[in-house]
């Protein structure tokens, strides 16, 4: 696995490119400039990104990238709040880190969104245990029992099951449902994930769609 680290701190970039040069291979940069350069000659696995850089914000330099490609981004922060751990999702970012933070939690949280990396969006089929969803055709059944489902139910569903594992704030759900320039009030989200809900989870002993409170959903 090749990551980028963009940290411009040089003794705690020191530390980790040692940690993580020891089960990654590891490329470093100090500037978002920096990085921009290295990211377009080479295809990272991964992004581990600190959010002071020097020569531009680090939320600008995430959505930049985010507008180019799929690669998974961790944040690392010193912020703990939640409003700001919505605002790192959506801004694109897969997980997040506080500083200071342990080395096992980090690899751990690396192997994590790793695994979950893929590229969905030639799947035609989406599965999820019993939930089987077929993306050209619309269609969804649970332990063999077919699902109808409203256009904007699918599209929450289709959206919850390729980014798997992680959480999708109600800002994020929103957009990609009803576009960017929707002017839906958020609450619209909780009522269809509710209907969802009534449909794929309510009848069946699992509930897949989990609510994660204050920040937003995601299926495990």
């Amino acid at each position: 696995m090749k990551i980028l680290l963009v940290e411009d701190n040089d003794r705690l970039a020191d530390r980790l490119s040692e940690k993580l040069g020891k089960k990654y291979v590891v490329d470093r940069a100090a500037t978002a400039s920096e990085a921009h350069m290295l990211s377009s000659k080479v295809d990272y696995n991964l992004i581990l990104l600190d959010l002071g850089l020097p020569d531009e914000n680090g939320a600008d330099f995430c959505k930049e990238i985010r507008r180019q490609n799929n690669v998974p981004i961790i944040i690392l922060t010193g912020e703990f709040d939640t409003a700001t751990k919505v605002s790192l999702l959506e801004i694109g970012a897969d997980d997040f880190i506080v500083k200071p933070f342990d080395y096992t939690e980090l690899t751990a949280r690396i192997d994590a969104v790793s695994r979950r990396q893929s590229r969905p969006h030639l799947k035609k089929t989406l599965v999820h245990k019993d939930l089987v969803v077929n993306t050209e055709r619309q269609e969804v059944s649970r332990a063999g029992q077919e699902i109808k489902l409203r256009k904007k139910e699918f599209q929450i569903l289709e959206y919850l099951l390729l980014n798997k594992g992680r959480i999708l704030t109600r800002e994020m759900i929103l957009s990609h449902a009803w576009g960017h320039d929707t002017t839906s009030w958020k609450g619209t989200v909780d009522v269809h994930i509710k209907h969802l809900r009534d449909k794929i989870d309510r009848p069946f002993d699992e509930k897949y769609v989990k609510t994660v409170y204050g920040l937003g959903y995601r299926v495990e």
